[in-house]
């Protein structure tokens, strides 16, 4: 279906691997068009978690792809820019979780599509950095917006103006990932979490992600009365009174997402 995109199901989990070997899995327009496409067409109904990773073991993705930017005038690349930055925040918004599983380099628009997911897993030979300054560029893809909301200001600043990648262990103690594991236990944490995920209410866990991320920039009250309406509409669906409903009885109800 997609030349550049792996797509697998398992149950109620969806696997996306960006496959460019050549380039290391380097984002181009082609890719990004197809990411949208598929994030377009994404079944929330049916699937209940998303992974994403790249092809091979050396690489999540590099960054976007040079050789495409290289000669790009000044609308070009705010065009280009402003793509990376739409599919991203359809990953962002997608009304299910989606799991970074970050497979070695993630430079660039690699790091910031790893940052534009709920989850980042990562193998211990994962580099993550932001070298945009050394060419003479920022960030394009919402980078300078999501990496100081991960790791605070400070690192942010450090990382951008430097350009310097940090391995996974540093990745981990600044809060940029969730967990570090062998490469070869990858793939199997991702899922491990993600089926946990999906064993839960697809509606409330939906909930809970559309409260966090709307309430990162609203005042406590707002945020707050925000999060109450979300709870209060938990108890118009069947899942909450079957689940409750179970949990009273010492039983076990496989959510429907209804």
């Amino acid at each position: 279906m997609y030349e550049h995109l792996k797509i697998e199901e398992r149950g109620p989990v969806a696997i996306m691997t960006i496959s460019a070997p050549k380039s290391l899995n380097a984002l181009n327009s082609a890719i990004l068009a197809e990411m949208g496409d598929y994030l377009d067409n994404f079944d929330c109904h049916r699937l209940r978690c998303l992974i994403v990773t790249g092809d091979g073991e050396k690489s999540f993705v590099a960054g976007a792809d040079i050789s495409e930017m290289a000669n790009l005038g000044v609308l070009q690349a705010q065009t280009f820019g402003a793509k990376g930055a739409a599919v991203f925040r359809q990953l962002e918004t997608l009304h299910v979780p989606v799991i970074a599983a970050v497979n070695g380099f993630a430079l660039g628009g690699g790091c910031e599509l790893a940052m534009a997911c709920d989850i980042r897993i990562c193998s211990d030979n994962a580099r993550f950095g932001q070298p945009e300054v050394g060419l003479g560029i920022i960030p394009g893809f919402s980078g300078t917006v999501r990496l100081a909301r991960l790791v605070g200001m400070g690192m942010a600043k450090q990382l951008i103006y430097t350009g310097k990648p940090v391995k996974a262990d540093e990745a981990l103690r600044i809060g940029l990932v969730n967990a570090v594991v062998p490469q070869a236990e990858l793939m199997d944490k991702a899922m491990e979490i993600a089926n946990q995920i999906a064993a839960n209410a697809p509606l409330a866990v939906k909930a809970a992600k559309l409260c966090i991320n709307a309430e990162w920039d609203m005042d406590a009250e707002d945020a707050i009365a925000f999060e109450t309406a979300a709870f209060g509409r938990c108890f118009t669906t069947e899942d909450q009174k079957q689940g409750m409903k179970a949990f009273l009885e010492k039983g076990k109800y496989e959510f429907q997402g209804k």
